[in-house]
C-alpha cells in the first residue's frame, strides 16, 4: 500500500503536490490545512485521513479532529500537528508511527521502534526549508517512508 503524507498546506494545495499524490491509497494530512476546497481535492485522489492544525480555526477545517489513529494495511499510524502535544506513549499504544506537521521540516526518525514522520511543507515556502510531501510504502514487514521535494519556484 502506498500512503501519501502531507501537511501545512495553508491553503494553497500546489499541483506538484496532487501529481506526486495521484499514485497514492491513502492521503493523510496533519493539520494546518487552511482551506476546506483542498480536502475535497484530495478526497478526489483517494480515501484521506486528516486532521486540524493550529491555524485551522474556522469553518470545516475547524471541525477535523485534533489527533487521529487510523489503520492502514494492518499497521497503526497517529496523527497530530505538533509533535509537542504528543498524548501517549507510541510504542506502548501500539502505534507504528506517529505523522506530524508544524514545524515546516521535513524529517524522519526511528524511535523505540516507531516511526516518526513529518513531510514538511506542501503549501508556501518558510523560511529557506524546502517544501515537500512524503510517500511511506506499507508492507508487512513495516513503513519505508521517504521524502519527496517539490519543485516550486518562489513561494
Amino acid at each position: 500500500m502506498r500512503v501519501g503524507v502531507l501537511s501545512d498546506t495553508h491553503g494553497l494545495l500546489r499541483p506538484q503536490a496532487v501529481e506526486a499524490l495521484r499514485s497514492c491509497e491513502h492521503i493523510l494530512h496533519a493539520g494546518d490545512v487552511g482551506d476546506a476546497a483542498i480536502l475535497e481535492q484530495l478526497r478526489s485522489l483517494a480515501p484521506m485521513t486528516a486532521i486540524r492544525g493550529n491555524v485551522d480555526c474556522t469553518g470545516v477545517c475547524a471541525a477535523l479532529p485534533e489527533t487521529e489513529a487510523v489503520q492502514l494495511a494492518g499497521h497503526w499510524v497517529y496523527l497530530l500537528h505538533n509533535l509537542d502535544d504528543l498524548d501517549l506513549h507510541p510504542a506502548a499504544a501500539g502505534m507504528a508511527a506517529v505523522i506530524y506537521g508544524h514545524t515546516h521540516r521535513p524529517e524522519i526518525s526511528r524511535r523505540d521502534g516507531v516511526l516518526f514522520l513529518n513531510p514538511g511543507s506542501a503549501g508556501p515556502r518558510r523560511f529557506s526549508l524546502p517544501v515537500a510531501v512524503a510517500i511511506v510504502e506499507v508492507t508487512p514487514a513495516g513503513l519505508e517512508p521517504r521524502i519527496v521535494p517539490l519543485d516550486v519556484k518562489g513561494l
